[in-house]
């Protein structure tokens, strides 16, 4: 099965929509190669700035450049370019609502052998909060593209979380994406799963072990965390009553709050158990700190059975 991570689809993309849009501009916080944005340097040489490691700078150089009828895209690691520069971000850009792209790559325990400096678990929560900000987190390669071009053509400020992990591919070329539009995977009627990222991938192989101990699971593929799917939540909830949330974020602040929010307004009668971190990591390969803490398909395949 091919694997592609989200972080080469927006490598990709950014080659397509510079050759289509001229406004398009990469700012980058001294992380071309990792963050592959060397590969837009090389093509659109004159649209391309490396601003060192200063991602405070980065933030305020593409608020000018918004201000100049541009599209910035101001990438860096994710647990840098929303925490390091939320003050800028939120004055700067949400409060005025420019169209920026803030971009965070290497996000979650997936940033590995980097260490707790570097896993972003908090970022969901950050950009999520402010004002005006949209927050995507796509699972694969294709959905990746289809947010880039949603990006391009929609006004105002995102953010957009990526993974350096390889994944399979869940969706084709012919995918589309909207903001607040959730889509599910699979349907089912004893629970519901709500993921967002490249853990979908270990989702779907719970959840093909909770089917052969009997269960129907439906699992909801949330892309957009901001906008929320509220419809497809309380649709969710009225169907299969049980809901969980997966993610590769701390439980508070992120998808499993973003749903938890909505059942509050609603008042929904429902259990929802948030599957994720509370707490900080350690140094380790992706998927070591993932079976620990209990976001491999095994850790999630017990968590659910347990409350079913």
């Amino acid at each position: 099965m091919e694997k592609i991570s989200t972080l080469m689809a927006f490598s990709e993309s950014l080659l397509e929509i510079g050759a289509k849009y001229r406004n398009v501009i990469v700012i980058d916080a001294g992380l071309a190669s990792l963050m592959k944005t060397s590969r837009f340097a090389t093509e659109f040489g004159d649209r391309y700035f490396n601003l060192g490691m200063a991602e405070n700078n980065m933030v305020g150089v593409a608020t000018g450049m918004a201000l100049k009828s541009k599209i910035p895209f101001a990438c860096s690691f994710a647990v840098f370019s929303s925490g390091k520069s939320w003050e800028q971000i939120r004055n700067n850009i949400a409060y005025p609502n420019l169209n920026v792209k803030i971009i965070g790559s290497h996000a979650g325990l997936m940033a590995g052998k980097d260490g707790v400096v570097h896993q972003a678990l908090e970022d969901i929560g950050l950009m999520k909060m402010i004002p005006n900000m949209k927050v995507f987190c796509p699972a694969d390669y294709f959905e990746t593209k289809a947010v880039m071009k949603y990006m391009c053509e929609d006004f105002g400020p995102c953010y957009l979380r990526l993974s350096k992990n390889s994944v399979p591919l869940f969706y084709d070329d012919g995918y589309k994406f909207k903001a607040g539009r959730g889509h599910i995977v699979k349907d089912g009627k004893d629970a519901t799963i709500f993921s967002t990222g490249s853990i979908l991938n270990e989702v779907l192989l719970a959840v093909e072990m909770l089917e052969k101990s009997g269960l129907s699971i439906r699992v909801c593929n949330m892309c957009s965390v901001k906008p929320i799917d509220s419809a497809l939540v309380l649709e969710s909830a009225k169907k299969t009553k049980n809901l969980f949330s997966v993610e590769d974020h701390q439980v508070e602040g992120g998808l499993g709050s973003a749903i938890a929010d909505v059942l509050a307004t609603e008042c929904w009668m429902c259990s929802l158990k948030k599957i994720g971190m509370n707490k900080f990591a350690e140094s380790g390969s992706g998927y070591d700190l993932y079976r620990k803490y209990g976001l491999d398909s095994n850790g999630i395949f017990k968590e659910v059975k347990s409350r079913i």
